[in-house]
């Protein structure tokens, strides 16, 4: 497998094999020994949705090195984590709705981790043999009632305050990524992952320790330096080298 999407025509859903822009249908479970049809299926009427259907998203926060100090924060010992809404997801293409005009709400371009095994208390060395593979990730934030409330989960977790996608790519080295936001054209967001003070499998380990993750769990795993407000009628692009870049816009 390589880059692989979930869509939908007309009332049927479905995983495909994404190859140069051509979509190869996957028969069998995505998770597990899946097969693809070897002719490919015309993309016209074809909607591209969010590439999985998650139990559960949990963010990571503060894990750049360069955005812990744009934020005078010091290095975390252990990854911070939360929980986001499942309903908070937006396929590629999908516009972000800002629920407060009055209220600050910032854009956050981010590595996704997308879980293909049930798993629970492993190691670091362990934890890659569980990942299904890596998307790109918004997590958009709404700063006014973050800076109110000691917890994140509201403040992030509106409709459509995780952009996620279009597909995951399961043959990925995630550690030595460029990562980039534009806003309008405009680069906001400019970074690697090898800025990550957790690296992916030290995160699957931790969370795995305090909770099961199941296959199709998402794990966003923090954002660079950079973050910035968004606006109505902002085009948004998350660019991580390797993947298919994620567009948004705001409304």
């Amino acid at each position: 497998m390589a880059a692989i999407g979930r869509f939908q025509k007309d009332e049927e859903i479905f995983y495909a094999k994404v190859v140069d822009g051509e979509l190869f249908r996957l028969r069998g479970d995505v998770f597990g020994s899946p097969s693809f049809d070897r002719k490919s299926l015309p993309r016209k009427g074809v909607k591209t949705l969010v590439p999985v259907m998650p139990t559960k998203i949990i963010a990571v926060g503060i894990n750049y090195r360069d955005h812990a100090r744009e934020m005078n924060r010091e290095l975390p010992k252990e990854p911070l984590i939360w929980f986001k809404a499942t309903t908070s997801l937006l396929p590629d293409g999908g516009k972000i709705e800002i629920p407060f005009r009055e209220h600050r709400t910032d854009f956050e371009a981010e590595l996704a981790i997308v879980i293909g095994r049930k798993i629970r208390n492993v190691t670091a060395t362990q934890a890659s043999r569980y990942i299904f593979g890596y998307t790109a990730a918004q997590d958009i934030s709404d700063r006014t009632i973050q800076k109110s409330e000691s917890q994140w989960a509201r403040c992030k977790s509106f409709d459509t305050f995780t952009p996620l996608g279009p597909y995951v790519e399961t043959q990925i080295d995630p550690n030595h990524l460029n990562i980039q936001q534009f806003q309008n054209g405009q680069l906001r967001q400019n970074s690697n992952t090898s800025q990550l003070i957790f690296k992916p499998a030290e995160i699957v380990s931790f969370v795995s320790t305090n909770m099961t993750l199941l296959p199709g769990d998402v794990i966003l795993t923090g954002t660079p330096s950079g973050v910035g407000p968004i606006q109505s009628g902002d085009k948004l692009e998350v660019r991580i080298q390797g993947l298919a870049p994620l567009n948004n816009t705001v409304k």
